[in-house]
């Protein structure tokens, strides 16, 4: 990686990559070109260790065992504590966002700790997994329009005091809590629900994901007809589902 790049790294791709999820690091890097930027893009699987000097790390979702796993192979690692440390930027799907926990529920129905980088828990839900596409307003503070995204999980992940919800549903359900929030954060992790994968759908996270990294209050605008064209139907089909 050279010093003066933008360094992205995708976190376990052999372990956390369902749903199209990959697809966040493919956003991430070509909204940086995109700028002009140089950008240095590194796929750590899970017997490899994490760099510290990354400036963007991506987490995807992950079936329960490969979660586990994930989840043991980082706490050994302890790596991606000393790059948010730094000031790195985390960014998580699902399986990964449980991961950035206190702790969740693995597949042998054991609690399991997480890494502790966000003050959420997760719980397996009694009812109906969640899933489904979801629509919710993200909070105001972040200056991002309506996050739209799709679902599929059976965990119930409940806020602490020190997170805070990075959206309100409108469609869907969220982190499964029956409060209306969906996803959590502080001021560099973050964590939601929501595959699509999210950052095809959400760009506009993807830039603030790239400007948290810079540390820059703004982007050199960019072609997003495209992306606008796919947001717009994705929110256009949800709005039509049943209730």
């Amino acid at each position: 990686m050279s010093d003066n790049s933008l360094r992205i790294v995708w976190v376990y791709p052999d372990l956390l990559s369902t749903y199209g999820d990959q697809g966040n690091v493919l956003v991430v890097e070509r909204r940086a070109r995109q700028r002009g930027l140089d950008v240095a893009r590194l796929d750590v699987r899970s017997d490899q260790p994490i760099p510290t000097s990354g400036d963007i790390y991506l987490i995807g979702g992950g079936e329960d065992r490969p979660q586990r796993l994930a989840a043991e192979r980082l706490r050994r690692d302890r790596h991606l504590y000393q790059a948010v440390n730094n000031g790195a930027i985390v960014f998580a799907v699902c399986a990964g966002y449980q991961i950035l926990g206190h702790e969740f529920v693995n597949d042998l129905g054991q609690r399991e700790p997480g890494l502790g980088l966000l003050d959420v828990t997760t719980t397996r839900g009694e009812g109906e997994r969640c899933v489904g596409d979801v629509l919710a307003d993200i909070d105001p503070r972040l200056g991002l329009p309506q996050l739209t995204g799709f679902e599929n999980h059976q965990g119930v992940t409940h806020l602490g005091p020190t997170a805070r919800p990075l959206a309100q549903v409108r469609l869907g359900k969220g982190n499964g809590t029956g409060d209306g929030t969906e996803g959590a954060y502080n001021d560099t992790v973050f964590g939601t629900y929501m595959h699509g994968p999210v950052l095809a759908r959400n760009p506009q996270i993807a830039d603030l994901l790239l400007k948290l990294a810079l540390d820059v209050n703004a982007l050199p605008p960019t072609d997003d007809r495209w992306f606008e064209a796919l947001r717009d139907e994705r929110i256009s089909a949800a709005q039509q589902q049943p209730a």
